[in-house]
């Protein structure tokens, strides 16, 4: 016998990835008939969890909304504390200590970020939750993010602002700011989205960083942020996978290597390798993760494993996840002695 919490948590999960059929795939999971799913998921109409259209077999299923605020501020003088009590702490009041924990910082740290530097007129924000997750958003009509980290670091191209975006310890005010909050939001929530200009960068938990051309080139940034309303994650745990122990410092960071790919191009060139390992002094430890890198060449392996180390003994780098030919380009350039 199946505990009812149980089944009807498990039928929201499954509305949640796709409203089809959840009837079926309901029954085959649970070993129940068809009626008997049926009843659970009309327990969830009942309830106001859901809603659907169609009939019988034809009929699809979709969370509803149960709460949802949108507000617009004028960006002058507003306060990330203001945003956070009167749009965000209402609507997650009700969610674990660990969940709300979450998005206290998110969002006071993205509200942040659209006062200090989007130099917007106004700044919009807005949460929605529904029975399974919440999302949440911060947008501005600013010089967007990614454009302005390019002016700021001379960067040949706003894809560029990415890759460093994906290292942390980046600001382009460090007066005032530590260079940390994008790096941690984006390790906290389940899903974190920047789009900006013509590009989006996605970054979702356990999963790789992915960078896409949008099809149009939008004002500001937009940010998005989700997360499971009974996520078991806790902000202390994520910021200890960066820490170094003895201090508590952000020592540590994880470079997708990848995101120094443009279209397709392979990674060959020591400037390659320069544009890589920038600001890579700032921790003590990096790793490089080689996901869907399929080779290096000389040149670039030489210049990051050697002459980068050489240079910066006390930072270490950690390759993870190469291929057999990225490997041996790694090992034949440690291997080498100094020049």
């Amino acid at each position: 016998m199946h505990d009812k919490d149980t089944l009807r948590r498990r039928a929201l999960t499954l509305i949640a990835a796709d409203g089809q059929g959840v009837a079926a795939r309901l029954a085959d999971e649970f070993g129940l008939s068809r009626q008997a799913a049926n009843v659970h998921l009309q327990a969830l109409l009942r309830e106001g969890l859901v809603e659907a259209e169609g009939q019988t077999r034809a009929r699809v299923y979709r969370l509803a909304t149960l709460g949802e605020t949108v507000r617009r501020y004028d960006r002058e003088g507003l306060r990330e504390d203001i945003v956070w009590r009167e749009v965000f702490a209402p609507e997650v009041d009700a969610l674990p200590e660990n969940v709300r924990d979450i998005w206290h910082y998110g969002v006071t740290e993205m509200v942040n970020n659209a006062i200090d530097h989007s130099g917007s007129a106004q700044v919009e924000v807005g949460v929605r939750r529904n029975a399974v997750f919440t999302d949440g958003w911060v947008a501005d009509e600013g010089v967007g993010i990614f454009l302005k980290i390019q002016r700021a670091l001379n960067l040949y191209d706003p894809r560029e602002a990415i890759l460093e975006l994906a290292k942390g310890k980046l600001t382009t005010d460090p007066v005032n700011h530590s260079g940390e909050g994008i790096f941690f939001a984006s390790k906290v929530f389940d899903a974190y989205d920047i789009r900006s200009g013509r590009l989006h960068f996605m970054h979702d938990y356990g999963e790789l960083d992915v960078l896409m051309e949008r099809p149009a080139d939008a004002p500001g940034t937009l940010v998005l942020m989700r997360l499971d309303n009974d996520s078991p994650r806790v902000m202390k745990k994520v910021f200890d996978e960066f820490a170094a122990p003895e201090d508590y410092t952000f020592a540590k960071t994880v470079v997708p290597v990848r995101l120094a790919q443009y279209e397709g191009e392979k990674l060959v060139s020591r400037s390659q390798a320069k544009r890589l390992y920038q600001r890579f002094e700032r921790f003590r430890h990096v790793v490089l993760d080689f996901e869907e890198v399929a080779e290096i060449g000389q040149a670039f392996a030489d210049e990051l494993f050697r002459v980068f180390v050489t240079a910066h003994p006390t930072v270490d780098l950690a390759p993870i996840n190469m291929t057999e030919a990225v490997a041996q380009m790694v090992s034949r350039a440690r291997a080498r002695p100094d020049a």
